[in-house]
């Protein structure tokens, strides 16, 4: 990011952009998938599958762990798309029988599953749902937020079937807000080319940024709106890091899964409990906590931050004050020996519970 400006048709530029594109298939386990980098957040890549996958009248199917799948199942509404949402008890996931029934209930265009819910911390089993997708209802495509998930948490693209895996730029992949990244798989581009109706977006269009993809890809200059170079020279940084480091993806995965573990089982310990209902519905990339009673959010999260440690409150809006949010990913996982990150994040909380006169 402090690299001189530079445009987005320097020779440099351009190989360090193809270059980024062909290594997001690495990492997303999706060897013919077709990688998208556009200026924007996560919740353009809602933006972009709804408007290109979704026609109005078409059916879709939300699977919903928490906020983000209420604002994905909005989102695919404002583009015509027909919206049933199977859900479960706030800290929970739907299962797999849940979903089996709403599957064979009618013909769904498209099903959508949040794999990290940041509102509530559940991780969706998504291998185990693209398998029952492909038995019970083959045709119908399958797109997962990976948001919070993307680089830490076990995602196989196409070993699995997923058509569509978006993120953004800032979670685990480790790299400054700014950045709407996505898979597509051909499946799904050939359904977003070939349309019955009218396309509903410009911006976030397929068919204008295929091209421009494929040639960058191809190390050649080409324009449909100018990419955030600063922003995807990092990414490319930390793309050769995941990628060209000693240690493999699978190796990163469960470092996340040890680092999890590692924090949950402290705050557990404490007498503290988790907003997920089992272990293995709970992310490995945060950790959500219900407050002990007694202590509110006003009280502990100033303390905490007193401490250089900055904590997340609750963001489900019907369970906001009861619970605070914990990140463990990227270099605060793969560098936390050098860094200390989870040591000094757990210390901040422990001295704040006792400070607010928590007795651990």
């Amino acid at each position: 990011m402090a690299t001189p400006a530079t445009g987005h048709v320097d020779p440099a530029f351009i190989a360090k952009f193809g270059s980024s594109l062909e290594m997001l298939r690495s990492v997303f386990y999706a060897p013919t998938g077709q990688p998208f980098v556009i200026a924007g957040s996560g919740t353009l890549t809602w933006d972009a599958t709804a408007a290109n996958l979704v026609e109005p009248g078409d059916n879709v199917l939300v699977v919903n762990t928490g906020v983000f799948g209420d604002w994905f199942a909005e989102c695919i509404g404002v583009y015509g798309g027909l919206v049933d949402s199977v859900r479960a008890p706030f800290g929970d996931r739907p299962s797999l029988a849940q979903i089996e029934t709403a599957l064979a209930a009618k013909k769904y265009k498209l099903i959508t599953v949040t794999h990290v819910d940041t509102s509530t911390g559940v991780l969706n089993n998504i291998d185990d749902i693209c398998a029952l997708v492909k038995r019970v209802s083959p045709e119908t495509l399958i797109a997962l937020d990976g948001v919070c998930s993307v680089g830490a948490e076990v995602i196989k693209q196409e070993e699995w079937g997923i058509d569509v895996v978006m993120t953004g730029s800032q979670k685990a992949l480790g790299v400054p807000p700014g950045l709407a990244i996505m898979v597509v798989s051909k499946r799904a581009l050939d359904v977003a080319l070939n349309r019955k109706s009218a396309p509903s977006t410009y911006f976030a269009s397929f068919k204008k940024w295929l091209p421009i993809m494929q040639k960058y890809e191809s190390r050649q200059p080409s324009y449909f709106a100018t990419p955030p170079v600063q922003l995807i020279l990092a990414l490319h940084v930390a793309l050769t890091q995941l990628v060209a480091a000693q240690t493999t993806l699978e190796v990163r995965f469960a470092e996340h899964r040890a680092a999890s573990k590692r924090v949950k089982d402290t705050l557990e310990s404490w007498g503290l409990r988790i907003v997920p209902v089992r272990r293995e519905c709970a992310a490995n990339t945060l950790t959500a906590v219900y407050y002990p009673s007694g202590i509110s959010a006003g009280e502990f999260l100033p303390k905490v931050a007193a401490k250089g440690v900055l904590l997340a409150g609750g963001l489900h809006p019907e369970h906001a004050g009861k619970y605070f949010r914990v990140g463990h990913m990227n270099v605060s996982v793969m560098h936390g020996a050098l860094n200390g990150h989870l040591d000094t994040t757990l210390n901040a909380i422990q001295a704040a519970l006792q400070e607010c006169g928590y007795k651990l």
